[in-house]
Formats: C-alpha cells, sequence, structure tokens
C-alpha cells in the first residue's frame, strides 16, 4: 500500500514530540513493505527554529541517522497536493497543518479520491481550543484518529466528526529500548520542553522543588525555557543541557538512576488518560519512573507496578528519596515498565491498530464502534 502523510516535521524534533511517533510509524510501515511520503512544510517552525539554534548540523546528522526515513518539503504558498495524492491509498494529515491545506485534501477525497482520508490529531487544542478546530473541514475524511479517548469524545460531542478512533502514541522501540547501564553520572534526569508555561507550577512541585530539597544530582534536557525558569533550574542545582535529539535519549537514561513524568496541564486536568509520549520512551528504556498525577482511566499501564504514582511534591520526595535507595524496588518498576511497553505500547503495535482501521473503512465496516475503539 502507499501511504501519504502530511504532518509538521518528520526531520526535526525541536519542541516537536510528535516527531518521535511519526518516525516510529513510517519506519514501521517501510519494514512492513509499504510505501510511505512524507510532506512538510520547508518552513516549518520546528525545523526554523532547530536551525536557527543548532545550524544545520542536526539535519545532516539525521540524515546519516535514519537514512530510510525521508520527506518532501514544500512551500507553503501555493502547494498543491493533488499530484502527491494521486495514487495514494491512503492519506493522513496531522491537525498541526493550516486548515486550508486539511479542506483541500478533503476536497480531493470528495471529488473521486480512491484512497481512505484520515485526520489525526495529537494535541490538546480540542479542549483549550476548540474554535481553533473547528476551522478544519473534516466533512470528507473517512475518519479522524485521537491519541486518546477524551479527544475522540471531544470531536463527537462537537460533532466534528462522527467516526472517532482513538490512536494513542507509543515508543519508537528501534530507537527507544535499554542500553547498557553505565555508572551513574546522575541521580536523575528530567527530559522535556517548557511547553508554554502550561506546567510551570506542576514543574515546581514535582521536579525543581523535590531536587532542592533532596540535593540530587540532576539535568534537565529541553528548550524554550524562559529566563525566570532557567534561574529556578540553576538555584535548585538542576543542569540545564538545552536540546536533546531523540535518538541520544536512550543514552542519557542509561546514565541516569531514575527520571519523572510530568504531564501538562490541559492533559492532567482537561483531557484525562493522555500520557506524553516522553513516559512511553522512558518506560521503554528500562528506567525507574515516578510520575506526577494524571489519570491513567484508558488503563494504558498498571499504576504501582510500572511507574511509582504519588499525589504532591511531598510524596514525590518520598518516592525519589525510596527509589534511590532501594535498587530492588527501582529494578522491579523498571522491568515492569519495560514489559508492559513491549505487550502493548510500541510504534508496531499502533501500526497493528492503523492497519485494521484501514482494512474496516476499505470493507465498508469503517465505523468507530466501542469495539474497535477498544482494541485500537
Amino acid at each position: 500500500m502507499k501511504f501519504v502523510l502530511f504532518y509538521h516535521s518528520l526531520v526535526s524534533d525541536w519542541n516537536h514530540g510528535n516527531a518521535h511517533f511519526l518516525r516510529g510509524i513510517v519506519a514501521e510501515l517501510l519494514a512492513r513493505g509499504h510505501r510511505v511520503d512524507v510532506y512538510e512544510p520547508a518552513n516549518g517552525w520546528s525545523r526554523r527554529n532547530l536551525v536557527a539554534a543548532q545550524g544545520d548540523a542536526p539535519l545532516d546528522e539525521f540524515r546519516r541517522r535514519f537514512p530510510q526515513l525521508d520527506s518532501h518539503a514544500y512551500e507553503r504558498a501555493g502547494f498543491d497536493p493533488a499530484p502527491a495524492i494521486a495514487d495514494a491509498d491512503v492519506v493522513m494529515v496531522h491537525e498541526w497543518n493550516a486548515p486550508e491545506l486539511v479542506a483541500r485534501i478533503g476536497h480531493a477525497r470528495r471529488d473521486g479520491g480512491g484512497f481512505r482520508l484520515l485526520f489525526h490529531d495529537t494535541h490538546h487544542r480540542s479542549a483549550t481550543a476548540p474554535g481553533e478546530m473547528a476551522r478544519y473541514d473534516l466533512r470528507h475524511y473517512d475518519g479522524v484518529l485521537a491519541f486518546g479517548g477524551a479527544v475522540r469524545q471531544r470531536y463527537l460531542d462537537e460533532t466534528w466528526h462522527d467516526n472517532v478512533f482513538t490512536w494513542h502514541e507509543a515508543a519508537d522501540t528501534r530507537i527507544f529500548h535499554p542500553h547498557a547501564r553505565t555508572s551513574q553520572a546522575q541521580q536523575l534526569v528530567w527530559i522535556g520542553n517548557w511547553g508554554d508555561g502550561e506546567r510551570a507550577r506542576e514543574l515546581q512541585e514535582y521536579l525543581i522543588g523535590p531536587v532542592r530539597d533532596l540535593h540530587l544530582h540532576a539535568s534537565l534536557h529541553g528548550v524554550r525555557y524562559p529566563p525566570e525558569a532557567l534561574r529556578a533550574l540553576d538555584a535548585a542545582g538542576i543542569a540545564y543541557r538545552g536540546w536533546l535529539p531523540n535518538w541520544r535519549v536512550p543514552e542519557v537514561f542509561a546514565r541516569s538512576g531514575l527520571t519523572v513524568h510530568v504531564p501538562r496541564g490541559p492533559y492532567a486536568n482537561a483531557l484525562p488518560g493522555i500520557p506524553t509520549i516522553r513516559m512511553f520512551e522512558a518506560l521503554a528504556c528500562g528506567i525507574p519512573l515516578v510520575s506526577a498525577p494524571w489519570s491513567d482511566c484508558e488503563h494504558l499501564f498498571e499504576p504501582g507496578n510500572d511507574y511509582m504514582t504519588i499525589r504532591n511534591g511531598t510524596e514525590m520526595r518520598a518516592a525519589l528519596r525510596e527509589l534511590l535507595n532501594d535498587s530492588a524496588l527501582a529494578s522491579s518498576l523498571a522491568a515492569s515498565g519495560l514489559r508492559r511497553i513491549r505487550e502493548r505500547h510500541t510504534c508496531g503495535h499502533r501500526v497493528d491498530e492503523l492497519m485494521a482501521i484501514v482494512a474496516a473503512l476499505g470493507n465498508g465496516e469503517g465505523r468507530a464502534t466501542e469495539r474497535e475503539i477498544a482494541h485500537a
């Protein structure tokens, strides 16, 4: 089959966690013998900011590291998607695309396009900016892939589409897997971006404060931290390391004792059941993890066995202290989390789900029934 994907960026993961999942899905489709063409804007903000901060070297390294992964960069002005999708079997359009492009591809489907057309939503705007999402014309799309049940429900409630499948993110285990443990260079590492301040309070309560009070040797990788956040990190003794390409993350985990999961506020509060992709990736690397509060209402993991749960900053301090002093507990958590990923949450599992959805659509049975959603 030929898949044509319109996404923000395949080549840049600067403040763009969706690139991690996209790379894993594309790699898995290619490994199964499918043809995959990815289209991304030539001047998308992730690629633009990466080059501004790091030069062209990261793009060159990406091409060396992933020679099988390639994308077609296009100029937004005057771009015509028709030639790209003319012989496609499946077209997937991410919600970071301009509404005009989303509509044009939908019109191509309406006007006789022989492909199955899916819209893919991996953001919280359905809850935090519904007016923006209402701008997308999805009338001619066969279905929507929502990265959590709460997002799926938003589409149904707002009548943006009536055929919505839950399609969670997952770990690309070609990249995210345990590396040989080295002598621990640090007790704790956190990898994540500032996120427009959407978890500023949570970072203070569940990361900065506990590290400061426990005098841990810790570091942080991520981008877009404002001066006041950098000052807070420095005051807590957390070494700020800046941007880290995602394929180097497992090496950093291998040199660290543990990590934490700190979801952004909109997901913890308005869209329960959706962890950050960093959680899937950390567990896939076999590192012990403590999670700030979030509701695993879709039963993706087994809290308490796959990772340690806490309810507040005081409990976070106690959990970090316990894990760092109890190697048997840390090993047990890491092994259980890794097993859960391998059993349920790899990009291979998600491609299985995607192919089942596409097959159902092709058979004229592609309504998102509850039974199908439970397996998607």
